[in-house]
């Protein structure tokens, strides 16, 4: 990340033009799955972060960076062996080398990606051995006759293109604005992936539904063992739209939802834990569900992308357009940054976060003029 030092530091709210083609960087060919022995975080889960503690900073005290603003509505960031690996809605994925140069791929899936409003492809996760095997998991959302329904797949990247290589998952419900979407490989080696409720106040109570749950599976794309539930891919329910998930360093796992007109949640998940959706949702209480870790209350956050920055939990807000950091009692979220954009993903690396905004919502019918862009921020005290 030091190659970043070369590039001109931005305004918060300065655009840079910094993309331009790069060389692709050859893989093997091998389409191998990755050894289910991982007993590793996933990146994301901010395990290779080596700066400074973040609460307590505000916009201020970053220097920032640009590293691309040619991204079209990006969803999640990864990196490896010195490329950021960005998925787009559309179907694409951009692979940007640190340094700003890059490239844009089509993935090539078995049904067309179908970007409707919040729908499209969103999460992705890489396997420990992506740099030598090219393997990765995706979750997008298809036709299925005339509804949504998402997928989760497994994906090889042979150093010039991404094709879907089988799916694990099929058939979770979609929607244009509910469908969770965040894939994350755990500290036990397990896919976990976040599904939204697509606006059916049934499903996420009902743990026969793959909607409004995180799910929990091996990298073959079978129930995981010892899953709460037999034979059940459901490790909690009662979810209504969850976007983040990271680990902290005792491996417990957070979870970051959407509320409805405001009450967003921050989750410390539990297996076969109820987080009471649509019965309850905030700092409601009743039995048999689990109150929220931290509550926005009548504020309105829109958490997305999460993860740990050593330990501070970083939370990407769409709605409040900055980074939050959860204060020191954990009883509330704090703002450390913002560029004024609608921020999507977080990724703390080394001595800094990569932060990704997405501009327009999916709510509008046209795209935000705003470009949508990837940020190196790095605190400066």
């Amino acid at each position: 990340m030091k190659s970043h030092l070369s590039l001109a530091l931005a305004a918060v709210l300065a655009l840079a033009a910094c993309s331009a083609p790069g060389t692709e960087r050859e893989r093997p060919s091998s389409s191998s799955s990755s050894s289910s022995s991982y007993t590793g975080p996933d990146p994301a889960a901010g395990s290779d972060y080596t700066g400074p503690r973040l609460t307590g900073l505000t916009t201020d005290d970053w220097n920032v960076t640009v590293v691309s603003d040619e991204l079209n509505y990006p969803w999640e960031v990864r990196i490896s062996d010195g490329t950021l690996i960005v998925t787009e809605v559309d179907g694409t994925i951009a692979m940007i080398d640190v340094d700003g140069g890059l490239e844009r791929h089509d993935v090539r899936t078995s049904d067309p990606v179908r970007h409707d409003g919040g729908s499209g492809l969103m999460g992705l996760a890489l396997a420990d051995d992506f740099a030598d095997t090219g393997t990765a998991y995706i979750y997008y959302t298809y036709a299925d006759g005339s509804a949504l329904a998402n997928r989760i797949a497994q994906v090889h990247y042979d150093g010039k293109a991404w094709t879907e290589t089988r799916s694990l998952l099929d058939g979770i419900p979609g929607h244009e604005l509910y469908n969770g979407g965040r894939l994350a490989i755990g500290p036990d080696g397990n896919l976990y992936a976040t599904t939204g409720w697509v606006h059916n106040e049934d499903y996420p109570q009902d743990r026969e539904s793959l909607a409004g749950k995180i799910l929990r599976m091996n990298l073959e794309g079978r129930p995981a063992s010892g899953n709460p539930f037999a034979d059940s891919y459901v490790y909690s329910y009662g979810h209504r739209n969850p976007q983040g998930l990271a680990w902290d360093s005792a491996g417990r796992l957070y979870s970051a939802e959407h509320g409805e007109s405001a009450h967003d949640e921050i989750n410390r998940i539990v297996p076969g834990g109820n987080y009471g959706w649509p019965l309850v949702q905030d700092d409601s209480r009743r039995a048999g569900t689990e109150a929220p870790f931290i509550s926005s209350g009548d504020s309105t956050w829109a958490p997305s992308g999460i993860a740990f920055a050593g330990d501070d939990l970083l939370v990407a807000a769409l709605g409040a357009q900055i980074l939050y950091a959860a204060n020191e009692d954990k009883d509330g979220l704090a703002p450390v940054f913002s560029s004024g954009e609608r921020a999507r993903a977080v990724l703390p690396y080394q001595d800094g976060v990569y932060v990704t905004s997405t501009n327009t919502s999916p709510r509008a019918t046209t795209r935000s003029d705003t470009a949508d862009r990837l940020l190196w921020i790095q605190p400066t005290r």
